[in-house]
């Protein structure tokens, strides 16, 4: 059976959230439009960006019911990210702290959508 390999989030603006994740992951969409923004990940994750107002069937919610989760090596690492991003005035929920899978922080992109870079303990 195929594996989840694609993820899209819905968003008020995909232009500015194309912005907001091309600054974050420091890559650029593959694909753009008005309504759409398309990110090839690296790790072979695709970030798609949708125009809630746009999708078939409308969505029920909103952001924040679920994370979109970014894997680092170390606890350095956790806390170096938090910085740049931080710096880039990206939100937090929850600054760096050690809970009991690992290190972590939580941040919020334009539409709520919660953003975990962690680092297994």
């Amino acid at each position: 059976m195929p594996h989840p390999n694609f993820v899209i989030l819905y968003v008020d603006s995909p232009e500015a959230s194309a912005r907001f994740y091309a600054a974050l992951l420091d890559t650029e969409p593959v694909e753009s439009s008005p309504t759409f923004a398309l990110f090839a990940l690296a790790s072979g994750l695709r970030l798609g960006l949708w125009s809630k107002r746009t999708v078939e069937p409308a969505p029920g919610g909103e952001g924040g019911g679920c994370e979109l989760s970014i894997n680092v090596d170390t606890h350095a690492e956790v806390d170096a990210a938090c910085a740049r991003w931080t710096e880039r005035g990206v939100p937090l929920l929850m600054p760096p702290r050690t809970l009991e899978f690992g290190r972590s922080f939580v941040a919020v992109d334009p539409d709520g959508h919660r953003l975990r870079v962690f680092s297994p303990a």
